[in-house]
């Protein structure tokens, strides 16, 4: 499991394939650099039901469907992929930010650190799981580090079910992380600070960068009581309490709501309280839609991340 940025150059990856509660999506890219293009996408949609994302507990109540669900997918696109970019909920990866006053020199020595600072954070043990790590702001005193804690069983469900299709996860994700990699992958960033809120109907995701280093995640889930212009609201403040926040460069929205009109009433209320545009997230700022894709706001909002995670691998294919 990686995000955001890998510590070593691979190979770009065939396609990106999500698996969420309410479908399993797939994206292939052709095309190259300022030329990328959306080759072909397949949303196979699944039973409320299906894939319950959790930190703890057992994500595919119906693995059978989930199967089903991607090779569907995989039929419905015509392609077949051997190594994709796998991208998997917000709910299953505990998100920290980890400063040190000096970094170990040896990568096996800072792991080890990390895995140390972090190990009350998730609700499980530490050596059931996955944790990776991004560096993470450099304004900062000392050295920061993004750090996403995941239980190591949980994201085998993921990868077990791409395996069933014949399908290897070259790389995993949070979803969120790849629209955040949407905007760094796809031109320079914004020369101050940005605020994304990606909206998906379990969850709810809030991030702060700083041009390309992220200093801030926050995910609410669904259930919770508050709303989202509060979240927003509490967010804001911290970052101007203790981010020494100066405003937002550009403010960015974008995903699916539980209920229809969810995220249009969610820009309305940003933008009342922000006193600010705010921006829809478009995956055709990093690549184009072919002729025969009609863009509608489900398919921005399922393409964004899919897109995101497959010029991410472009990106670091080329990177010594």
């Amino acid at each position: 499991m990686s995000f955001l940025a890998s510590w070593l150059a691979s190979p770009p990856l065939d396609a990106a394939i999500e698996i969420a509660p309410e479908a399993v999506s797939i994206a292939v890219l052709g095309g190259g650099g300022q030329n990328a293009a959306v080759q072909g996408y397949a949303v196979e949609p699944m039973p409320g039901g299906a894939v319950v994302p959790s930190l703890t507990a057992t994500n595919m109540i119906d693995r059978d469907m989930v199967v089903r669900a991607l090779r569907a997918a995989c039929e419905s696109v015509g392609v077949r992929p051997r190594r994709v970019a796998l991208v998997v909920p917000d709910l299953v990866g505990k998100v920290s930010l980890v400063r040190f006053d000096q970094t170990p020199p040896r990568r096996d020595d800072l792991a080890r650190q990390i895995r140390w600072q972090i190990k009350k954070s998730p609700p499980f043990p530490i050596d059931d799981a996955c944790v990776t790590y991004s560096p993470g702001s450099r304004a900062t005193e000392g050295n920061e580090f993004v750090v996403v804690a995941s239980k190591r069983e949980v994201i085998r469900e993921y990868e077990g079910v791409c395996e069933e299709v014949g399908i290897e996860a070259g790389l995993v994700d949070l979803a969120t992380f790849g629209v955040v990699n949407l905007f760094l992958s796809s031109g320079p960033p914004p020369s101050g600070d940005w605020l994304v809120v990606h909206m998906r109907p379990e969850y709810t995701s809030i991030v702060i960068l700083r041009r390309e280093d992220l200093i801030f995640f926050r995910n609410r889930a669904e259930g919770d009581q508050e709303a989202l212009q509060d979240v927003v609201h509490q967010t804001a403040m911290y970052y101007q309490d203790r981010l020494s926040g100066r405003g937002f460069a550009r403010i960015l929205l974008g995903g699916l709501g539980r209920t229809p009109g969810a995220v249009d009433m969610a820009r309305r209320n940003l933008e009342e309280h922000m006193g600010a545009a705010v921006e829809p997230i478009d995956p055709t700022r990093g690549a184009a839609l072919t002729d025969r894709i009609q863009p509608t706001p489900e398919l921005m909002a399922t393409l964004s991340p899919l897109v995101g995670m497959l010029l991410r691998s472009r990106r670091e294919a080329v990177t010594v």
